[in-house]
């Protein structure tokens, strides 16, 4: 019998129900990564992690929401003391969680070439993929003292057999899976069939399956799955459409999205009964100057607020957050 797929949209019947009175709930992900030039084609050497002293701030500045944040590392910044010195002691004591974020081409063993298609690791050999990521976790969980319970592929690149890697390292959740966005025409995974609600990867429901939130607004929206694949080559015109008030994705993220499109993501999240809302960004962008999103620090402060804003709302309107350790004691197996 072949192994669980995530590549694949499950049926109805594998969507994760949770506990009575866990209600609606949203989490804060962290793309926990080394700096570089996102312009520039893909290097192993060419990147640096002096953002990382910064994820101190944002912790701090969650904390004081009652946010648990899920940062999920990758090689560069595992290796790096900068790391536990930041948020390790949050971590040890249940304020911050890590996770695992491959970033393939900065990760060893250094096997393949660098290439866009190879940036995506589940293209790799299994036998790779497989070696990437244990090496991976293991550093993670040797920097911070705890096991990774939770993985993210970078660039969202997850493979037909990387289910089965995430079950043999002991992660407990996947969290790749970019729900409405198609990367195929770079190589990477087509996740436009795939569903926003949490869902089983595996039939005995050792896997979680937890996609990023993203939802279409406007008139069209529900037509969302059909209109915008026939615009990739006409991004004018998406953005008339989301100009004119007709159709606009929105991905729940301060990169790119304003604080208010993000409410109103927010609230057809919440009206659609969501138990999840999945908000995600790149730690890079906690300092200015290193990606396209914070270029100055009116940038930076613009993010905060952004955040402050969105947890407002979210309270407002009876959101929690949670956390990956009271997703998995939430969830029903049964």
């Amino acid at each position: 019998m072949p192994g669980p797929n995530l590549l694949k949209p499950p049926g109805k019947d594998a969507f994760a129900a949770f506990v009575a009175g866990f209600g609606q709930r949203f989490i804060v992900t962290v793309d926990t990564e080394e700096e570089f030039d996102w312009a520039a084609p893909l290097d192993r050497d060419r990147h640096g992690v002096v953002t990382v002293p910064a994820l101190r701030k944002f912790q701090r500045f969650c904390e004081g929401f009652g946010v648990v944040p899920s940062y999920l590392v990758d090689w560069p910044v595992a290796s790096s003391s900068l790391a536990p010195q930041a948020i390790g002691e949050a971590v040890s004591r249940g304020a911050a969680e890590v996770g695992v974020q491959l970033h393939p081409w900065v990760s060893p063993p250094f096997v393949e070439d660098v290439s866009e298609f190879n940036s995506f690791a589940g293209n790799l050999p299994f036998e790779l993929e497989s070696a990437k990521l244990h090496a991976l976790r293991d550093r993670i969980e040797s920097a911070f003292g705890t096991a990774p319970l939770i993985y993210r592929a970078g660039r969202y690149g997850l493979g037909p057999r990387t289910a089965e890697i995430l079950r043999a390292c002991g992660i407990a959740i996947d969290t790749s899976v970019r729900a409405r966005f198609d990367y195929s025409g770079t190589g990477g995974p087509n996740y436009r069939e795939h569903p926003l609600r949490p869902y089983w990867a595996d039939a005995d429901r050792h896997l979680l399956e937890l996609p990023l939130t993203t939802v279409y607004w406007g008139p069209l929206r529900q037509l969302g799955n059909v209109i915008y694949p026939q615009l990739w080559r006409a991004p004018r015109f998406r953005g008339l459409l989301a100009r004119a008030g007709l159709l606009e994705r929105i991905p729940l993220t301060p990169e790119g999205i304003t604080a208010e499109e993000a409410l109103r993501g927010v609230d057809i999240a919440i009206d659609e009964g969501l138990p999840v809302l999945v908000f995600s960004f790149h730690s890079p962008s906690l300092a200015p100057g290193h990606t396209p999103y914070v270029r100055d620090d009116e940038d930076l402060d613009a993010l905060y607020d952004w955040w402050r804003a969105l947890f407002a709302h979210l309270a407002r309107r009876g959101v929690r957050p949670t956390s990956v350790r009271e997703i998995m004691a939430s969830v029903q197996r049964g």
